[in-house]
């Protein structure tokens, strides 16, 4: 049987994936979970320390498969530089597996991308292992400075989000294919994205062919 905090825990997710943050009040969490008002201020606090857990209760296990695969990888790497496409591994496969578990999730996070809500979620639940990937990047791609490596992460979560949370906007992709196949196509795009020559260099090289 689901205890007080889980159901009050899964109907939040749920509710705040479908609704949003904002459009969820906590009064309606209590009457779909059918709990009373004391249990979650006991449990949780207010609204905003519920919508911390609900997080939590997903991104702690992510965040710490993310940092085990990593730690491989540059274990593997001794010290050279790690392979670009083994550091994205470590970001977008466990990324993949907690998806194909826990689809409710994918849903709650692609919600609040497009609630603008990303910026208070990454820095309350992954500002630490983040900058922890933007350092072994910048292992792996020692070319681009730091502005052209932010923007290249950037449109990698871009790419990431849109991957996870929407179907194909072409009939004739497929539409079927799993989260692991779909991380595994995508990092194989990213790769090349972030080997290619920082936008500068490139300008460069363009100016001088033209002459």
């Amino acid at each position: 049987m689901i205890d007080t905090k889980q159901k009050i825990l899964n109907t939040a997710e749920r509710l705040f994936g479908e609704q949003g943050y904002a459009g969820t009040s906590l009064r309606q969490v209590i009457a779909e979970a059918e709990v009373n008002v004391a249990a979650v201020h006991y449990h949780f606090g207010c609204k905003e320390d519920l919508l911390h857990a609900v997080m939590s209760r997903n991104a702690d296990p992510l965040t710490e498969a993310r940092m085990e695969w990593l730690d491989r990888v540059e274990r593997e790497a001794g010290g050279d530089p790690p392979d670009v496409e083994k550091v994205l591994e470590a970001f977008l496969i466990p990324t993949a597996e907690m998806a194909q578990h826990s689809p409710r999730f994918v849903r709650l996070m692609g919600r609040m991308l497009n609630d603008g809500m990303m910026p208070v979620i990454v820095e309350k639940h992954f500002r630490d292992s983040a900058m922890r990937f933007v350092h072994a990047l910048s292992r792996a791609v020692p070319h681009l400075g730091q502005d052209e490596l932010m923007w290249r992460i950037h449109f990698m979560i871009g790419a990431m989000a849109h991957t996870m949370g929407n179907a194909p906007l072409f009939a004739m992709v497929p539409s079927d294919a799993d989260y692991d196949t779909r991380m595994r196509r995508l990092i194989a795009f990213l790769g090349s994205g972030f080997r290619a020559p920082a936008e500068q260099t490139r300008m460069e090289e363009q100016t001088m062919r033209s002459r």
